[in-house]
């Protein structure tokens, strides 16, 4: 999904990961403020061969790979690991290697500890909400296209020196002033409104808050189609956790009238109070903009779909885009070789990285649990190690 300043939603046990944002672990192994890998040390890891690597997740591996290669072998390396050259081999042969996948893993990788290596995961997935293509009673909850008069600028008040990286989001006033874009709450009461932008309807407004915060999902569509859509902008307001705030007020735990600390125990707690629950949504002022997808299934980072239990999403400072990773956790559901083909707004620093578990209940149930921590390695180019750490 570019790459996406979005916030895909996380929904793990730890510090309320559940609180509908990737969140920093409250501890990380690895300190934050080095800002690539290079920086955070790269030692060589064990043969790929030690690990065991099964011929199903291999072949789901390599799928996932030879869809990445045109970005490996395009894109520069923020990582300061890999130059595109260094994956042209594995990327011509991928292809042929369908049915030996595990061999090919073998063949052209070796494997790297980034920093200590001590990996924490959380996991994600794609949402399937009810909704309409176009407006009608109990389906009126808009999902709004990115507007035109989104853009970025610098404020006339800021000065040359301090304009540095992207310019802000935001919109042109009435008076020709560059201003902040509408916030939740304004585009809630209406400020979009009447100006063609809508895509679909939403049935809950709940369900279509937290399918914003996940950056992509699924409309079932009242006339038994499905309509998938996707991450196309956000409105440049800051993000906030609504579970977080929860937790503040002791709304979450597990003690008498609190609610559990889970996406369902927000949800219930939402519903169950309408108007405090609309309130804490609307502390998010964050909005999603979207676009109807096509392909077969939502967009990563690197524009290529991500895929169940093959696409994780990582920090592009510390693992290079569509490099495969290998993760040994504490919840074996995710041990196994994941592609890195996504991001997201929280996912920060080495050996953090987010399960992608597709659609459905089950992933749902998966990624809602899932809060692991263990050891990662990153699988490079046979030789690249060994060249950094000479220089």
């Amino acid at each position: 999904m570019q790459s996406l300043p979005r916030a895909i939603i996380a929904f793990g046990s730890l510090a309320l990961l559940a609180a509908c944002g990737r969140l920093v672990p409250e501890s990380t192994p690895d300190p934050i403020d080095i800002t690539s890998a290079r920086l955070a040390g790269v030692k060589s890891g064990p043969a790929v061969s030690s690990f065991g690597l099964g011929m199903n997740d291999a072949e789901a591996g390599l799928r996932s790979f030879i869809e990445s290669c045109p970005a490996l072998l395009r894109r520069e390396d923020r990582t300061g690991l890999t130059r595109p050259s260094d994956w042209q081999p594995a990327c011509d042969a991928a292809p042929a290697a369908t049915g030996s996948a595990t061999n090919f893993f073998q063949t052209y990788f070796e494997t790297a500890r980034i920093g200590s290596g001590e990996a924490f995961a959380t996991g994600y997935f794609e949402p399937e909400i009810r909704g309409c293509r176009t407006r009608k009673p109990g389906c009126e909850v808009p999902v709004y296209a990115l507007p035109d008069d989104l853009i970025r600028k610098w404020p006339d008040s800021t000065p040359e020196a301090d304009r540095t990286g992207r310019p802000p989001l935001g919109r042109i006033d009435d008076n020709g002033d560059f201003v902040q874009y509408y916030d939740r709450t304004a585009i809630e009461e209406g400020a979009l409104e009447g100006r063609g932008l809508e895509i679909a309807y939403a049935a809950d407004p709940v369900e279509m808050f937290f399918l914003q915060i996940q950056g992509s999902g699924r409309l079932q569509l009242d006339d038994g189609s499905v309509m998938r859509i996707g991450y196309a902008g956000q409105n440049g307001r800051g993000y906030t956790g609504i579970g977080g705030v929860m937790r503040e007020r002791g709304l979450l735990g597990e003690g008498p009238g609190q609610y559990a600390g889970s996406m369902q125990g927000i949800m219930q707690y939402i519903r169950e109070n309408p108007e405090d629950g609309k309130e804490l949504m609307r502390l998010n002022k964050s909005w999603i903009f979207f676009r109807e997808l096509t392909g077969d299934g939502p967009l990563g980072s690197i524009g290529v779909p991500v895929r169940r239990e093959s696409s994780v999403a990582v920090d592009p400072r510390f693992v290079p885009y569509g490099a495969p990773v290998w993760l040994d956790l504490d919840r074996d559901v995710a041990d196994g070789l994941w592609i890195a083909q996504d991001t997201g707004g929280a996912i920060k620093g080495a050996n953090r990285f987010d399960t992608f578990w597709g659609a459905g209940e089950d992933a749902r149930i998966i990624a809602g649990g899932m809060s692991g921590r263990g050891t990662a390695y990153i699988l490079l180019p046979k030789g690249t190690v060994k060249r950094l750490n000479s220089k």
